[in-house]
């Protein structure tokens, strides 16, 4: 299981206006979320799905059930083992015990003692191996049911029941809760200028309501403006990766819709 964000379409345009003593940084960029994939721990057949695209999910909630025949199988496989193993033990502990009062009464060599004990440990240790087996097998039984580790709304399922997934073939992607964001990237000449938690206004693409969003995080390390920038100018300039968490966000919002940004200035 994997943690990522979608992919954005990065900055299209920057530029300052001023006017009425205001000063505001208009930015471009996308809306992104937190994506959870959620992937096959092995090549199997999906026996069943839970849950459908756009359903709300809590943290383990079950999103896809794998089938655990072969699975179930082998756990019984190892817990017959784990049996025998068992009745070995019994049987080199009981040879020890003969052994070691054998050796008491001076009947036996020291060397029959000592294959005895060596026997016994080999048993025991045995046994602890199919124990280890046993775990290993529930594992990955409990592994076939796939659940959640984060509430979220379900994005994608991309397989459907009766087709095999690969062994790490993501089965379904969850949007996590958390708050979406536009990432935008701050041009150095505004970083000092633009004060964390500063109220910004955004306008996202195919809705009619203004967002209200703020500048949480700005990164410490400078970058050249992506090279599609729209002038030659600007694509000179250093700029910074930013991120504007969106506070009031529709549940439905999707990452990779595009973003207006209007960010006010503190005065120089």
């Amino acid at each position: 299981m994997t943690q990522r964000p979608f992919l954005s379409f990065l900055v299209v345009a920057a530029f300052l206006a001023v006017g009425c003593g205001d000063e505001k940084l208009y930015l471009a960029g996308s809306v992104e979320r937190t994506a959870l994939e959620l992937a096959a721990p092995i090549s199997e057949v999906i026996v069943e799905l839970p849950v459908a695209v756009g359903s709300k999910v809590q943290n383990g909630d079950v999103v896809v059930r794998l089938d655990t025949e072969v699975a179930e199988a082998e756990l019984r496989a190892y817990e017959a083992a784990h049996a025998a193993a068992l009745a070995g033990q019994v049987e080199a502990d009981g040879e020890y015990s003969r052994a070691e009062r054998l050796r008491r009464a001076d009947v036996s060599t020291q060397q029959a003692l000592d294959n005895a004990q060596r026997k016994r440990d080999e048993a025991f240790a045995l046994v602890a191996e199919k124990m280890a087996r046993i775990a290993q097998a529930k594992k990955r039984l409990r592994d076939l049911t796939i659940t959640t580790f984060a509430g979220g709304v379900v994005d994608q399922l991309p397989y459907e029941v009766g087709e095999r997934v690969p062994a790490g073939g993501v089965v379904a992607v969850v949007l996590a809760d958390e708050k979406p964001w536009v990432r935008v990237w701050l041009p150095a000449r505004a970083v000092a200028r633009a004060n964390p938690d500063t109220p910004v206004e955004v306008k996202v693409e195919g809705y009619d309501k203004e967002l209200t969003g703020r500048l949480e995080d700005v990164s410490r390390e400078s970058e050249f403006t992506p090279h599609y920038a729209l002038t030659e100018r600007e694509g000179a300039h250093l700029v910074y990766e930013s991120r504007i968490v969106l506070e009031d966000a529709p549940a439905d919002l999707r990452p990779g819709l595009t973003a207006q940004v209007r960010l006010v200035l503190s005065g120089s």
